[in-house]
């Protein structure tokens, strides 16, 4: 994937590691939450031609035992892994997708998780709360080693330092704000106060709809923003979150590269602040040319240059 990346895009610095051999415990090229629920209970199907499918446990009830997903044999595949690669290089790179609280609760549980909210919300909390505490060690556990823990979330992360701790939010677009501020936001909450820099992936197309709830969060460092979001509510909510902007891979390979340098343009100019401000896309398939994807490259380098040449106008800049 390095050398793939280094020969069609290593102008715009991608593919840096394409001649080097290095321990990477994780698919840090691929956003695939599994290890997680695997460990908590699900089958995960691993095939040859596709990424690790989740296969939903359908648990009566949610009853997490903290302590067993670390004797899992998936995880004494990971920590056999993890020495073989040590006595190999002596250190350990890259990091496995953790999902999130509400993603694995619906891996284990199914759909029921949304009636247990109504019917048993205090259980439900302290449940939630149990699955937080296991994604919490296995996380913390990986980037001791590693040095990251969400790279594999959104590769947009391995550019800051120190490393974010990004939770996956993608099932929140099926519950309300309020469920989310009764159920979710507090671990949130205690996570931005422990970890930092905390972020939240929501590629949902709504992610406005939890401005205010984001909002209350002491320290929401970065936020993944999902296409079809209303980017400018968000900046005035979260005036100094850094806003990773997502780009639709279905419209990817239908706009014209006019039409995505526009679109990257336009992305950034509602955030409002270029400082704060990321563009990816992920997901894309074969119909996405390359011309397709440097147009969205191009647009993000020509914007650097002209916010640039603002700061040297303006302020007498050269940094």
């Amino acid at each position: 994937m390095e050398q793939v990346l280094f020969e069609r895009f290593g102008r715009y610095g991608f593919g840096q590691d394409h001649n080097r051999d290095l321990p990477i415990i994780g698919a840090i090229h691929n956003a695939a939450g599994f290890f997680v629920s695997e460990i908590l209970g699900c089958e995960v199907r691993y095939r040859v031609d596709a990424a690790p499918e989740v296969v939903p446990a359908g648990f009566p009830r949610l009853n997490i035992d903290v302590d067993r997903p670390f004797h899992s044999r998936a995880m004494q595949r990971l920590v056999a892994l993890q020495d073989n690669l040590k006595r190999r290089f002596g250190f350990l790179l890259g990091d496995i997708n953790w999902g999130g609280v509400l993603n694995i609760a619906i891996d284990l549980r199914g759909q029921d998780v949304f009636l247990d909210m109504i019917d048993e919300p205090e259980r439900t909390k302290a449940e939630l709360k149990k699955i937080a505490t296991v994604i919490e060690r296995f996380v913390t556990g990986i980037e001791a080693e590693t040095g990251t823990s969400s790279i594999s979330v959104n590769r947009t992360v391995r550019l800051i330092r120190p490393a974010v701790f990004l939770h996956s939010e993608c099932s929140h677009t099926m519950i309300s704000v309020q469920h989310y501020e009764e159920f979710i936001l507090p671990i949130d909450i205690e996570w931005s106060l422990r970890h930092r820099p905390f972020g939240i992936h929501h590629c949902g197309r709504d992610a406005h709809r939890f401005a205010a709830s984001y909002a209350k969060i002491p320290h929401l460092d970065f936020l993944d923003v999902g296409w079809g979001s209303d980017v400018s509510i968000l900046r005035q909510y979260l005036p100094t979150t850094f806003l990773n902007l997502r780009l639709d891979s279905v419209s990817m390979s239908q706009w014209t590269p006019e039409e995505i340098r526009g679109t990257v343009r336009r992305l950034v100019y509602a955030s409002g602040n270029p400082w704060l401000t990321g563009i990816c896309c992920i997901n894309m398939d074969h119909t996405v040319t390359d011309e397709q994807i440097c147009a969205m490259l191009d647009a993000v380098v020509e914007l650097r240059q002209e916010y640039k040449a603002m700061l040297v106008s303006k302020q007498g800049w050269t940094g």
